[in-house]
């Protein structure tokens, strides 16, 4: 005779947690939110940027164009020719179509230098283009 508690006792005590979806959906997941994040890429150097009482934040600034004090263009921690900036923005800008670019210009830069990089970013197809400036103190 078949005795039917016995067997249901026996596999009560084989009962597992199969764990492999689970980590499966967390690597999608992963992968999901590496695809879709943008990332801001730094200038590489640090300057001392103007201020201006009507500054005002720029949130999806993700090309980022520094000119220093000794009007040296850099871009991706790396100095590039100022005829150089149109390329690399084109270049920036097919890796991320609706980035803003942010000019960073130190206070003792040239504006002719400026002016410059904002119109090769202009060519390049740059539809949002900012020079960056800082917020006077008390602020």
């Amino acid at each position: 005779m078949l005795n039917v508690t016995a067997n249901r006792r026996n596999k009560k005590g084989l009962l597992e947690l199969n764990i492999a979806p689970l980590i499966d959906m967390v690597f999608i997941l992963l992968i999901f939110f590496l695809v879709t994040t943008s990332f801001v890429k730094e200038t590489g150097i640090d300057v001392s940027r103007p201020t201006a009482s009507t500054a005002s934040p720029k949130p999806k600034a993700t090309i980022l164009i520094a000119v220093d004090n000794q009007n040296r263009v850099f871009m991706d921690h790396r100095e590039i020719d100022i005829r150089a900036v149109r390329a690399n923005t084109e270049r920036a800008l097919s890796e991320n179509p609706e980035g803003a670019v942010v000019v960073v210009a130190d206070t003792d830069s040239s504006t002719g230098t400026a002016i410059q990089v904002m119109d090769g970013c202009r060519l390049a197809g740059a539809a949002n283009v900012s020079l960056a400036a800082g917020l006077p103190e008390g602020q």
